[in-house]
């Protein structure tokens, strides 16, 4: 893409987005909708001003980095290691029944049984941008709704790896795919041990000596999250869970209040260019093919799972019913790592193209409709009443 593009792009992106941003605010919508929907008009299967939507995509999960690196700002490392003891069970046995549920449906739906396998795979999973974009961060009840959620969300980043690495077998030969995941097994603690040993000894006594050059500070905490990102993709993990451990590896030191708010904007910047790119990858012609099918997976997601959650919780983590049930609601959708799980499926040959269209096509329709539920129901900065907006 050259630089005219790169720059007509963005003016499409932001422009596009100010403009439909105002009329959903008037029309008290939800602006992620404005922005999936502005993608979806301007991408390649409608008016086609965007055409370069892989450019787009990998652009925008920057934006995924920063969400999750702040996340990790935010939260205790003891108290997490506790609550992810805590949903480890919860986590698994939530997706047995999930992916059980989505299997018989798709075999009923007469896919074949590896497309249903690959379909129940991809309806575990919940959406980290839904799932904690639109979660409260400054209220202290949703401190700890968010340390649950996100014990959760990166268990599931973990399954989804797994996933990965798997259908990677299947291509590259059996025996590589199970030392890839035996690599997982052993990089992930090597790399939260590293990342905690060079924070407390290097960065703190930096962020220390030069805290009063905030410029300093703001590009150091930028090299570091994208650094430690890096490094978790070359040991065979995702910039996802990279970032994360980089936020909470100096959640306790000395200015992590002030990196966490200067952050704020830049990750809010690439996370409108995900939801673009999110609507952009819709493919409008495709849609009469799979939309019974989407629809019937998407309310499946949208009414099972928050329920499967909310019990599993509730009698197992001991939560009471009503943080249950809202936690349950948050994640109560499919998830980006549905679409790639689908079109990685789809690559190696694993899954036909008409189920790698419904898992797409499915997972966009429970964002908008999770958006919907979350920020009509519950406090959220994108709430459409006063009553619920919470930053």
């Amino acid at each position: 893409m050259h630089s005219d593009e790169i720059i007509f792009t963005i003016f499409i992106i932001f422009s596009g987005a100010a403009i439909l941003s105002t009329v959903a605010l008037y029309a008290r919508q939800t602006l992620l909708v404005a922005y999936i929907g502005l993608g979806l008009l301007m991408g390649p299967s409608a008016l086609g001003v965007v055409q370069d939507h892989a450019f787009i995509q990998q652009v925008s999960d920057i934006g995924i980095m920063f969400l999750l690196f702040l996340l990790g700002l935010n939260l205790d490392p003891r108290k997490l290691l506790s609550l992810i003891k805590d949903t480890t069970l919860i986590t698994v046995l939530a997706s047995l029944i999930l992916a059980g549920i989505s299997y018989l449906i798709a075999i009923t739906m007469g896919f074949s049984s590896s497309d249903s396998l690959i379909i129940a795979g991809s309806m575990i999973f919940s959406s980290t941008i839904i799932g904690l974009k639109l979660l409260p961060t400054t209220v202290l009840h949703h401190r700890h709704i968010g340390e649950v959620i996100i014990s959760i969300l990166l268990l599931q980043d973990l399954i989804a790896i797994v996933f990965m690495l798997l259908l990677h077998s299947k291509a590259n030969g059996e025996s590589e795919g199970l030392m890839s995941v035996l690599q997982v097994v052993l990089t992930l603690p090597l790399l939260a041990i590293f990342t905690f040993i060079f924070s407390n000894y290097v960065l703190n006594y930096l962020f220390r000596k030069f805290d009063r050059i905030l410029e300093y500070v703001f590009l150091v905490a930028i090299g570091w999250c994208l650094s430690i990102s890096e490094l978790a993709v070359q040991l065979g993990l995702s910039h996802e869970i990279g970032a994360f451990i980089a936020g909470i590896s100096i959640a306790t030191g000395p200015i992590s209040l002030f990196i966490a708010e200067s952050l704020k904007p830049l990750r809010d910047f690439f996370l409108v260019i995900f939801f673009f790119a999110i609507g952009a990858s819709f493919e409008l012609d495709i849609i009469a093919d799979v939309i019974l099918p989407a629809l019937v997976f998407a309310a499946m997601a949208l009414a099972v799972k928050p329920v499967v959650y909310q019990f599993l919780l509730h009698k197992l983590g001991h939560e009471d019913a009503g943080n249950a049930r809202e936690i349950g609601f948050r994640i109560g959708q499919l998830s980006e790592f549905s679409i790639l799980l689908g079109a990685l499926a789809l690559n190696v040959g694993a899954l036909g193209e008409r189920a790698a269209y419904l898992i797409h096509v499915a997972t966009i329709i429970t964002f908008v409709a999770s958006s919907y539920i979350v920020v009509l129901k519950y406090p959220s900065p994108m709430a459409i009443s006063d009553r619920l907006r919470r930053d």
